[in-house]
């Protein structure tokens, strides 16, 4: 599940993923690097299990970063270390661990409660929230 702007909705770009995985954030990349590019730069962890660079939607035009998956944590740690500042592409890719989650709707809901309980400002579509 999803949420922006108080709307709430499944993401099935999510199901791609393997549960339970190690993701890596590789920034920095050149518009020439796709899908197949990245995946080869880490094809030799024998955990390695997707890479996907982040498009534009509209223009399908590189955002210039993506995201790798390993099932095995020293794998994901190996690679951190051993393929940082190497080139992919026509640029040395920069990497560090994702600090993606999957999160529960409900943990959000309790977030947005602790935010109005301390003044802070949250978007919030129904005024009638309970404490």
């Amino acid at each position: 599940m999803r949420t922006a702007a108080g709307e709430v909705w499944e993401d099935k770009t999510l199901s791609e993923w393997p549960e339970n995985d190690f993701r890596l954030f590789c920034g920095d990349l050149g518009n020439e690097v796709n899908d197949t590019v990245l995946a080869k730069a880490f094809a030799k962890y024998s955990s390695f299990a997707k890479a996907k660079v982040i498009r534009n939607k509209r223009t399908q035009k590189s955002k210039g970063f993506g995201f790798v998956s390993f099932l095995d944590p020293f794998d994901c740690a190996s690679a951190l270390r051993e393929v940082q500042g190497k080139y992919v592409g026509n640029r040395p890719i920069k990497l560090r661990r994702s600090n993606w989650q999957q999160r529960e709707l409900n943990d959000i809901t309790t977030k947005k409660r602790k935010a109005l309980k301390k003044g802070m400002p949250v978007k919030i579509k129904n005024s009638r929230m309970r404490f």
